[in-house]
């Protein structure tokens, strides 16, 4: 399709996904086409853009287009520049960051509207990213099960994953993620949020940052997160998005989960990520 300031884009899949084509992201870009690309992006849930050439400085600069920038204090970050992590494995790694599905900082009490993940060094092949539409997970819901969630919140916490006895701390991450025993992060949000752009309601829990539904213990709530986390797995809610070197990818964390794919032994795999200030979810 083509937006209305001759943006031209190609949907990955119905459900989720759009190329932009014909832009120039080392370039500041026009109110137009910032407005133009946060709709695009509140309704696709994951846009992406090939063949870019950015500076840590010109990546920050893009990402500004949609809020303020989010510092993430557990990823190593570039030399010099603390606002754009490293998402790194070496070729001698076993563990990848990421493999899980889940929705970036959602431990937060605002958490993160979105992030900008900028490919640098990819495999030949392998190390694919998984998205997964959150607004289709909800809808396809049944109505009574709807019902049930309506006035749910749930509790996302960082101690299972960033503490040093957590799934990063056990792990060969050291260099990459910054483990600790006393910067917890750990909120609660609605189980189902309305999208401040699209209006649209969403799924907002995730198997990777979810511990339980607040006022039930983790072992009532492990019942109904298995449901919902099944159900929002369905392929035919998702994309993959194949990197290439100078691939850039902004997704929506508020109507999305992603995952990273694990298969590419014995080679590197250099990403800069930048993260954009989101607002409290209703």
């Amino acid at each position: 399709m083509k937006s209305t300031i001759c943006l031209n884009t190609h949907s990955l899949t119905p459900s989720i996904g759009e190329e932009v084509t014909d832009i120039d992201l080392s370039k500041p870009i026009s109110r137009d086409a910032s407005d133009c690309l946060r709709a695009l992006l509140g309704s696709r849930g994951m846009i992406f853009f090939r063949n870019q050439d950015l500076t840590p400085e010109q990546q920050i600069s893009f990402a500004s287009n949609f809020g303020e920038i989010l510092v993430n204090p557990y990823f190593a970050s570039v030399p010099g520049h603390p606002a754009v992590a490293q998402v790194l494995k070496e070729p001698d790694q076993k563990q990848n960051i990421g493999e899980r599905w889940h929705t970036d900082n959602s431990y937060d009490v605002a958490p993160a509207l979105g992030s900008v993940l900028y490919a640098k060094e990819v495999p030949p092949t392998g190390g694919d990213t998984l998205f997964a539409n959150m607004y289709a997970a909800y809808d396809s819901l049944s109505e009574g099960l709807k019902r049930t969630l309506v006035n749910l919140r749930a509790v996302h916490s960082t101690r299972h994953i960033f503490s040093k006895d957590g799934y990063h701390g056990s792990r060969d991450t050291d260099g990459r993620i910054r483990t600790t025993e006393t910067n917890h992060r750990e909120a609660d949000h609605p189980v189902v949020i309305t999208h401040p752009i699209s209006g649209n309601k969403a799924l907002f829990v995730n198997p990777g940052l979810t511990t339980h539904i607040a006022g039930w213990t983790v072992e009532e709530s492990h019942s109904l997160l298995r449901v919902l986390y099944e159900h929002a797995q369905r392929p035919e809610f998702q994309c993959r998005l194949r990197w290439q070197a100078g691939t850039i990818a902004l997704w929506d964390n508020r109507c999305t989960w992603h995952k990273a794919l694990n298969d590419y032994s014995g080679y590197r795999r250099l990403m800069h990520r930048v993260q954009i200030q989101g607002v409290q979810l209703h």
